[in-house]
C-alpha cells in the first residue's frame, strides 16, 4: 500500500473544501484507510490515506479545483489547489498497542454486503483507553477480520497522533505543506459537484 498526504498547504477554506472533495472521491471508488487532521466546518487541512500503488499514482501531484467560492461568493478567485504527496520514504512511528489498553465492542454492520453482514454483529469498534482514539471496521464479512482491520486503523491513527513528537516526520510534512506547486496540475475538477475535466 502507498501512503499519500493530501494537503491544502497554507491555502484558504476553499482548499480545505477541495481536500474534503478529494477524500469523498477516493472513498467512493474504493475503501482505503485514511486519517484526517481535525477538520473545521469547511474540511480538513490535510489527510493521510493508504491505498494501492496503482490507484495512488493517479492522484500524486497538484490537484486543481475550478469553482466559484462557496465560502466567499463574490471573491474573484476561482482556482483552488491541493497537493498530493507520496509518503513512502518518510518514517512512521510504530504504535505499540497493549491489550489492557483496548476495549472492543461489536455491532451490526448494516448497509450492503448481504444477509450475513446485515444480521450478525460482524462490525468492530476498538477504543484505545490512554488516548481516547476510536477505530471502526465494518468492511469485512467476519468479526475476526474486522477486528484485525480496526487494530490496523488504530495503529495508523496513533502513529499520526504522534507525528508532532517526531521531529523528522514533522519537518518532512511541513516541507511538503510549504511546497505545494500551483502549476501543471495532474488532475482538474470543476464546479460544486467536483466533476473531473478530461
Amino acid at each position: 500500500m502507498t501512503r499519500l498526504l493530501i494537503s491544502a498547504g497554507n491555502g484558504p477554506a476553499e482548499c480545505r473544501l477541495a481536500v474534503a472533495h478529494i477524500l469523498r472521491r477516493i472513498t467512493a471508488d474504493s475503501a482505503p484507510d485514511w486519517i484526517q487532521s481535525k477538520p473545521d466546518k469547511h474540511g480538513p487541512a490535510s489527510a493521510i490515506i493508504s491505498m494501492p500503488p496503482a490507484e495512488a499514482a493517479h492522484w500524486c501531484g497538484t490537484i486543481l479545483w475550478r469553482c466559484q467560492s462557496p465560502v466567499r461568493p463574490h471573491h474573484r478567485r476561482k482556482n483552488w489547489f491541493v497537493g498530493v504527496f507520496a509518503l513512502s520514504t518518510l518514517p512512521v512511528p510504530k504504535a505499540h498497542l497493549h491489550p489492557k489498553d483496548l476495549r472492543f465492542t461489536s455491532f451490526r454492520a448494516g448497509g450492503p454486503g448481504g444477509q450475513h453482514q446485515n444480521t450478525t454483529d460482524s462490525a468492530v469498534r476498538v477504543l484505545h483507553l490512554p488516548s481516547g482514539l476510536v477505530a471502526v471496521s465494518r468492511d469485512k464479512r467476519s468479526q475476526h477480520r474486522n477486528k484485525a482491520q480496526a487494530l490496523l486503523r488504530l495503529e495508523a491513527m496513533l502513529a499520526l497522533a504522534s507525528v508532532d513528537a517526531d521531529n523528522r516526520m514533522r519537518d518532512a510534512l511541513n516541507h511538503l505543506h510549504q511546497n505545494l506547486n500551483r502549476g501543471s496540475p495532474v488532475r482538474v475538477f470543476s464546479g460544486a459537484q467536483f466533476k473531473e475535466l478530461s
